[in-house]
Order: C-alpha cells, then structure tokens, then sequence
C-alpha cells in the first residue's frame, strides 16, 4: 500500500495551510531584526499570569506528555499509538542530534552581559546549552500533526496547531530559546513527521483489522 505526500498533506490541509500562514510571517521577522532584537522584545511582555501559566504550559512539550498520549492512543487503536510513538521517538531522536551538531548557547549564557536586561521567570531552572533547534517545539508540532492526521475532524487541526504553537512561545517567554530556535523546531517536527507518515503509512501490516483494534475491547468503547 502506497501513501504520497498529497495524501498525508490532503488529511491535514487546514492545519498544514494555518502552520504555513504562521511561518512565513516568522520568517520574515527573522529577516527584518537580530535575534537580540527579537529576543528583548519577546522579553518584555511578561505579566503575572503569564509566568504562572507558561512555566507550566511548557511541559506540554515534554516528552512524558508524548509518552502519556501514546499510551491513551493505544486503548482506542494501536495504529495510531503506533505512530504517535514512532513520530516522537524519529524527531526526538533526530533534535538530539540537530542540538550537539549545533551546541549553540542559551539565553542565560548568550547574554550573560546583559542579564540584568533579563526578565527571567522565578522559579523556572535556566538550561545553558544545545539551544538550537527546540526540542519542545518539534515534539509539540510533531504531536499537533499526528493528531490531525488521525482525528476524523480535520477542523481540530487549528486547536492542536494552537496548542503546539503555545509551547513553542512559552519555549521564548520563558528565556529558554531564541525565536530561532522554536521557529526551526517548528517546522522540524512538521515536516519530517509528514514525510515519516508518508512512508510508515505505506507498510500494509499497518492496515490490517488487527493494528486498527484497541487495548480496549470494541464493545466495551461502545458502550
């Protein structure tokens, strides 16, 4: 059994179209100002709720969030726990090695100059190291794509393309990356999740009665 790349971008078109519509704008911001400029502005719209609601908000972005939502696909049908799981463990995988080849500094030691420009949100640890590209940006896109592609209401797209983009904000907000690096993660986690569905969705045991059942007995979800 064939997928194409059509295919799988037909099943997410209203979230694949929104994702584009959000990326060419950043692309943009990225090509008009410096990451310092981008960076201190993002800086300095901070509020109380914010720092209350983003230090937790961005471990919808964990891979434990990845895992548990995996694990919840199971129970209803084992193809798309299967590639729930496969997806974030390839980009995970993936946005380990993309964060050692690159070893770019965070935040915190960036601008160690200028901390005292910082707002830097109590209580959230300050990592240093392997900035670029997002991890948490790419699981979260990752995830948002995956759910699209199987939900049967294609209009959720905008819901889980919402969600995924909030974590990548609280990724900056939280001084933990740099717009660089949640806007390549972003797309990271997009594209190389349309191109793995495209080819594990081409595997015909992944069609069979057997993977589309449930750790949950058929009748027992019915009722």
């Amino acid at each position: 059994m064939k997928t194409s790349i059509y295919t799988v971008l037909r099943q997410i078109r209203v979230f694949f179209i929104s994702y584009l519509c959000i990326l060419l704008p950043c692309l943009i911001i990225k090509l008009l100002f410096t990451k310092s400029q981008i960076y201190f502005t993002v800086n300095s719209w901070h509020f109380d709720f914010g720092d209350v609601f983003f230090a937790w908000y961005t471990h919808m972005g964990d891979g434990l969030t990845c895992v548990i939502i995996t694990l919840l696909l199971l129970l209803f049908n084992y193809r798309w726990g299967f590639l729930m799981g496969t997806s974030y463990a390839v980009t995970s995988i993936l946005a380990q090695v993309l964060k050692f080849m690159f070893d770019a500094p965070r935040p915190i030691i960036y601008f160690k100059d200028q901390v005292s420009r910082m707002y830097l949100v109590k209580g959230v640890e300050m990592l240093e190291t392997h900035s670029f590209p997002s991890g948490h940006s790419i699981s979260a896109f990752s995830t948002a794509v995956i759910l699209t592609y199987i939900t049967p209401k294609k209009s959720w797209g905008i819901l889980f393309l919402g969600a995924a983009f909030l974590v990548a904000y609280s990724r900056v907000y939280l001084s933990e990356h740099f717009f660089e690096d949640v806007t390549v993660g972003s797309a990271v986690g997009v594209f190389v999740t349309i191109f793995w569905i495209t080819w594990i969705e081409g595997k015909a045991f992944l069609h069979s009665k057997k993977w589309n059942d449930g750790l949950l007995p058929r009748k027992r979800r019915n009722d």
